[in-house]
């Protein structure tokens, strides 16, 4: 294989034709021979992505403690979450490619060695400052870990397999973004003392350790799909641009909306100036950083990632002002806080596992389904928290809650599914990164939105707090039905290629090859572009 530079400067090896199956020595596809230590494999990549996503939130309820024993400002102590989601959120498209094009297995260790390295610094930070960085350097590294996750499953399970492994992934996504303040709260009341917060990082050292040494033992070598330069104009745009976006939002609570809203302007320009950079890219054959390819032509994929992005603005907003309305209208601790809204993380994790189960027969109809049950869920807790008193709240939700989390259940799983099922295997960690990127600007977007609406509710109605709660839960609402019309459109859409096959067959008097599927059992639409 020659080396060759392409027309925009890069260095590349020509990757191998992702239509392509591995090729026998006679030249004929090679038969999928699955690993038998996948399913090992997987349950380390889960662990690992459960610590760094739950890492999001869990912490959240100890920043009251955090402020007093560093004796830090409001401002500086929010950064010690706003800056953790903010460098997850600006890793994951180029760490993404990173894995595809020198080794998932390799990035994947380097993440975690970091991650558990930046988990045991911010345990021991002896100031506010020096936690700040950790949790900076700790969410760069948990940004290279997340695109492995989605991109092992690609590599490594075919079939209905694959769609059981992307349900487990789902419902480790959907979980830990639910029991953040459980697990906060518990680690907190078994830690008490003024120095109990430290254990909420602490925690991840033991547990990451262990990982680290079965990733080495069980995570397959090799799976990049090519070899070449990474495209440093397109990191860097995207980068500037995403990072434009998003810093007002993670500043919200200190009035980064009103202050910083021009950012909103200028990161739009840089995304798009990003997305004609790539476009030039690929049209000079050199290898972006994020193939625009990937929304135009990969069936599911820009629909997948849209409605991933409107159902996570509801979807992880609402947890702020469950801790707010039960922690400050209702005095609960934050332990009670958490274990109040446990009802929707179980239902969430059943569902998921069944979903994963279900997702290759039944499809986007599984999202679809998943969302009326969210939206019912949600709006029945929104009445009860109107109609209930106040005390009885915590238990009174908690049917309503189950309801909203078993038709949660069915959302991220399936939806993740659906999403990355058709992106070819060499472009598997960049395409999970990119899904995993509109998940987390849904999730900046709603984590500012509605606290703010909370707060904006409860002046208004002088400290009304169930009114307040209820409007945020509305919001949710509309963020689920927002992602209902789009699952919807591609139910239908998939249902019109569905007659329109069978039309062909009729017409030609015999079956015609599906060209949707690939070697490996699953849909393949759109694999043609990259030949």
């Amino acid at each position: 294989m020659s080396v060759t530079h392409d027309r925009v400067g890069h260095l590349v090896v020509p990757p191998r034709s992702v239509t392509d199956a591995p090729r026998t020595s006679s030249g004929g596809p090679e038969e999928y021979r699955p690993d038998p230590k996948r399913w090992s494999a997987l349950s380390v990549t889960l662990v690992v992505g459960f610590m760094s996503l739950l890492d999001v939130s869990i912490v959240s309820v100890a920043l009251p403690s955090l402020q007093r024993d560093l004796g830090a400002s409001p401002a500086t102590v929010q950064w010690v979450v706003s800056g953790y989601a903010l460098t997850f959120g600006l890793m994951l498209v180029p760490a993404g490619r990173l894995g595809d094009a020198f080794g998932r297995r390799r990035l994947f260790l380097l993440g975690l060695a970091a991650f558990v390295v930046a988990s045991a610094a911010a345990g021991a930070a002896p100031s506010a400052g020096w936690l700040v960085a950790a949790r900076l350097v700790q969410g760069l590294a948990a940004g290279c870990l997340a695109p492995q996750n989605s991109a092992f499953i690609q590599q490594l399970f075919r079939g209905a397999e694959r769609g059981r492994a992307f349900g487990l992934f789902g419902a480790t996504v959907g979980i830990s973004t639910a029991v953040g303040p459980v697990a906060g709260g518990a680690i907190l009341g078994l830690a008490s003392g003024p120095d109990g917060w430290r254990w909420l990082f602490y925690v991840n050292v033991p547990i990451g350790v262990v990982a680290f040494l079965l990733a080495l033992r069980l995570l397959p070598r090799g799976g990049s799909g090519g070899r070449g330069r990474i495209d440093v104009v397109g990191v860097l745009l995207l980068g500037a641009g995403a990072l434009a976006v998003l810093f007002p939002l993670v500043q919200a609570e200190s009035g980064g909306l009103s202050r910083l809203w021009w950012l909103f302007v200028v990161g739009a320009l840089l995304l798009a100036v990003f997305a004609a950079w790539e476009r030039r890219v690929v049209a000079h054959d050199g290898q972006p950083v994020f193939d625009p390819r990937l929304v135009t032509r990969t069936r599911g994929y820009g629909i997948g990632a849209a409605l991933g992005t409107v159902y996570f603005v509801g979807f992880s907003g609402i947890w702020l002002v469950f801790a707010l309305f039960f922690q400050t209208g209702l005095g609960y601790t934050p332990l009670e806080s958490g274990l109040a809204v446990t009802p929707f993380a179980l239902g969430s994790a059943g569902s998921a596992v069944v979903a994963g189960r279900l997702v290759e027969r039944h499809g986007r109809r599984l999202t679809v389904y998943g969302l009326v049950g969210v939206m019912v869920g949600l709006a029945a807790a929104a009445v009860v928290l109107l109609l209930v008193p106040p005390s009885a709240a915590g238990w009174a939700i908690a049917p309503a809650l189950l309801v909203g989390g078993l038709g949660g259940g069915f959302v991220i799983s399936p939806n993740i599914t659906m999403t990355l099922r058709d992106v070819p295997v060499a472009m598997a960690g960049s395409a999970g990164g990119g899904l995993q990127t509109a998940q987390r600007f849904g999730a900046a977007v709603g984590t500012a939105a509605l606290p703010g609406l909370f707060y904006l509710v409860l002046s208004a109605t002088g400290d009304d707090y169930p009114v307040a709660a209820a409007a945020g839960l509305c919001v949710s609402v509309l963020g689920a039905a927002a992602a209902l019309v789009l699952g919807v459109v591609d139910l239908r859409r998939n249902r019109a290629e569905e007659r329109d096959g069978a039309d062909r067959v009729a017409d030609d008097g015999g079956p015609v090859p599906d060209e949707r599927h690939g070697p490996d059992g699953v849909h393949s639409h759109g694999h043609a572009w990259h030949g």
